[in-house]
C-alpha cells in the first residue's frame, strides 16, 4: 500500500472552505435528485389526478351507477330454462285403472312397458305487468343515490384540493423557514470570527465569545429542525402528487400576494347552502329515503306478470311430449305483507327522520364553519399589516443596537436579542402571507366553491 505525503505548509495555505464546500457536496455527487419546481395550479392538478380517495369515491360512485342498471334491469322480462336426463331402476307399476291401462274384465293384468329413463326440458318467460310500484320505487331511489355518490366525489375533489394547497404552503413555510436560519447562521458565524478577533486581541471578554458562541449553536439546533421539518414536507408532497419520494420540489411564492375580493358572510352562507356537495347530496340521500317508504308500502300490494313457456319431454317407450306451449297471466299476493310491511315502513320513516335531523346538523355546523373561517381571514390579514410594521422595527432595532454595541453602549446580549427578533419577524412575515392564501382557500371550500375558482 502507498501512501500519500502531504505538505502541512503548503495544504495550510489551501482555502478551508473550499474543502468543506467539497465535502458537503460529496453526498449530492454520490446519489443525484431531481429537483422540480412547481407552481400552486400544478400541485392541485397533479393531486386531483393522483389522489387515492378521489380514486376510491369514483369506484364508489360506478358501483351506485351499476346498482341503478341493475334496478332498472327489473322491468325486462326473467327467463329461464331447465332440463333433467334421468335413470331409474326398473319400477314395479300396477295401474289399477282400465282407461290407463289396468286389468281387464277378466281380471288380467295388462302387460306395463319397461321404463328406465326419462329426459324433459322446460322453458318459462315472466314479463312483470305490475308489482305494485316496487320496481318503479325501486329504479327512483337508484337514481337518487346515483346522484348522491357523484356529488360525493365532487366534495371529496374539494377535499383534495385544499389538502393540495395546505401541502404546498407547508413546503413553503418549511423552505422559507430554513432559509432565513440559514441567512442568520451566516450572520451568525461572521460575528463570532469577529468577536473570536476581539477576544484573540483583548477587547472583548471572554463571556460575550461564548454567548455569542452559544446563540450560533442554537441556531444550528434550529436550522437541522428545520430542515427536518422541509424534508417531511417535501416527502408528503411528493407522495400527494405522484411522484418519486426523492424528487427535491421548490414552491414558487409569486401567487400568495395576490388581491382578494371577499364577499360578506352572509354571501358566503348562501353560496354554501347552494354549493356544498355534502348538502346536496344529503338532499339526494333524503329524497331516496322518502322513496323507501313508499317501496316499503309496495311489499302490500299484489304482483301481476304475463307468463309464457313451453314443455318437452321423452319417457321412451312411455310418452312424448312436444309443442307443449302454454302463455297466460300470473297472480301472486304474498299474505304474510299484511302484518310483515309494518315494520319495514316504520324502520324507512325513522331513516328519512335521522337524514332529516343529519341536514339540520350539517346546516348548522356549515353556517359556524363560515363564520370561524371568515374571521381567520380577516386576522390573517391583519397579521400582515403588523408583520410588516415588525419586520421594520426589528431591522431599525436591530441596527440601533449594533451601533449602540459598536460605541460599548450596550451588551453582547442586547446585540444577540435584536438579531434573534430580527430572525422571528422575518419568519412571521414570510408565513403570515401563506396563511391568508391557505385561510381564503379554506373559506372558499366551506362555502362549496373551491373547484370553481382555481
Amino acid at each position: 500500500m502507498r501512501f500519500i505525503k502531504i505538505d502541512r505548509k503548503k495544504f495550510s495555505n489551501f482555502p478551508i472552505g473550499f474543502v468543506f464546500l467539497v465535502l458537503n457536496l460529496l453526498p449530492f455527487f454520490a446519489k443525484s435528485q431531481d429537483v422540480k419546481t412547481l407552481s400552486l395550479q400544478e400541485t392541485i392538478n397533479l393531486s386531483i389526478k393522483n389522489s387515492h380517495a378521489l380514486k376510491a369515491s369514483l369506484a364508489k360512485s360506478a358501483e351506485a351507477a351499476a346498482a341503478l342498471k341493475q334496478a332498472e334491469d327489473n322491468r325486462l322480462p326473467n327467463a329461464s330454462v331447465s332440463g333433467s336426463y334421468l335413470y331409474m331402476a326398473n319400477p314395479n307399476l300396477a295401474i289399477k285403472t282400465k282407461a290407463l291401462g289396468g286389468s281387464d274384465t277378466s281380471g288380467n293384468q295388462k302387460q306395463m312397458p319397461h321404463v328406465n329413463q326419462a329426459m324433459y326440458g322446460i322453458f318459462n318467460v315472466s314479463l312483470p305487468i305490475y308489482a305494485g310500484g316496487k320496481i318503479r320505487y325501486g329504479i327512483e331511489s337508484a337514481k337518487y343515490l346515483q346522484q348522491a355518490a357523484s356529488l360525493d366525489v365532487e366534495n371529496d375533489k374539494e377535499a383534495v384540493i385544499l389538502n393540495a394547497i395546505n401541502a404546498y404552503i407547508n413546503l413553503y413555510k418549511a423552505s422559507v423557514t430554513v432559509d432565513v436560519v440559514q441567512e442568520n447562521l451566516l450572520q451568525s458565524k461572521h460575528r463570532d470570527s469577529v468577536f473570536s478577533r476581539l477576544e484573540e486581541t483583548g477587547l472583548l471578554a471572554r463571556n460575550d465569545l461564548l454567548k455569542a458562541e452559544l446563540q450560533t449553536s442554537n441556531i444550528e439546533l434550529s436550522l437541522l429542525d428545520a430542515q427536518s421539518n422541509l424534508k417531511t414536507a417535501n416527502i408528503n408532497m411528493d407522495l400527494m402528487i405522484g411522484y418519486p419520494e426523492s424528487t427535491v420540489l421548490k414552491t414558487d411564492s409569486t401567487g400568495f400576494d395576490k388581491t382578494l375580493s371577499l364577499k360578506t358572510i352572509d354571501d358566503y352562507e348562501q353560496l354554501a347552502l347552494q354549493n356544498r356537495k355534502d348538502i346536496l347530496a344529503l338532499g339526494f340521500r333524503r329524497k331516496a329515503a322518502t322513496t323507501a317508504i313508499s317501496l316499503a308500502k309496495a311489499d302490500q300490494l299484489p304482483e301481476v306478470a304475463l307468463t309464457g313457456g313451453y314443455i318437452a319431454a321423452d319417457i321412451p317407450h312411455l310418452i312424448t311430449i312436444t309443442n307443449a306451449a302454454n302463455i297466460g297471466v300470473g297472480l301472486k299476493y304474498n299474505l304474510s305483507s299484511l302484518w310483515k310491511t309494518k315494520a319495514k315502513i316504520a324502520e324507512a320513516k325513522s331513516r328519512e327522520e335521522e337524514i332529516l335531523e343529519n341536514e339540520a346538523q350539517l346546516s348548522d355546523a356549515v353556517r359556524l364553519s363560515i363564520n370561524r373561517d371568515f374571521e381567520n381571514l380577516l386576522l390573517s390579514q391583519k397579521k400582515i399589516d403588523v408583520y410588516k410594521k415588525a419586520v421594520i422595527q426589528a431591522e431599525e432595532n436591530n441596527r440601533i443596537t449594533q451601533n449602540k454595541y459598536n460605541n460599548a453602549l450596550v451588551n453582547t446580549t442586547d446585540l444577540l436579542d435584536a438579531n434573534l427578533l430580527l430572525l422571528q419577524s422575518k419568519i412571521n412575515l414570510a408565513v403570515a402571507k401563506a396563511d391568508v392564501l391557505l385561510s381564503y382557500s379554506k373559506l372558499l371550500e366551506t362555502a362549496g366553491i373551491l373547484s370553481t375558482n382555481q
